[in-house]
């Protein structure tokens, strides 16, 4: 069973830029298409971004598109989502997700584990 813990997070001004982490045990991360969806109060989870298995293929959502930044160290069974310019809309909790697939999708019910979620607060 995978297990991901996150961990980074907090909270900033707008403009600034933070990163958080997903550290995932039992199993074998390369082998995982990873993603980054956030929930907003009182939304429902929206996709953010994924990374397949190499790191070679990244998907965005339109919102974060050259602000975020998705990648992964598999050395260190590790998934970083480097936030940039961020903003008070950014305001949300961040959950990593995980699915042993080759290929990478925004679907939320498509990913099977899910990470304890990180809030992120940005003031403006």
């Amino acid at each position: 069973q995978v297990q991901l813990v996150q961990s980074g997070g907090g909270s900033v001004q707008a403009g600034d830029s933070l990163r958080i982490s997903c550290v995932a045990s039992g199993g074998t991360f390369s082998r995982y298409a990873m993603g980054w969806f956030r929930q907003l109060p009182g939304k429902e989870r929206e996709f953010v971004a994924a990374i397949d298995w190499s790191g070679s293929w990244t998907d965005y959502a339109d919102s974060v598109k050259g602000r975020f930044s998705i990648s992964r160290d598999n050395a260190k069974n590790t998934v970083y989502l480097q936030m940039n310019i961020l903003k008070p809309e950014d305001t949300a909790v961040h959950y990593c997700a995980a699915k042993d697939s080759y290929i990478i999708s925004p679907a939320e019910r498509w990913y099977d584990y899910w990470g304890q979620g990180t809030q992120v607060t940005v003031s403006s």
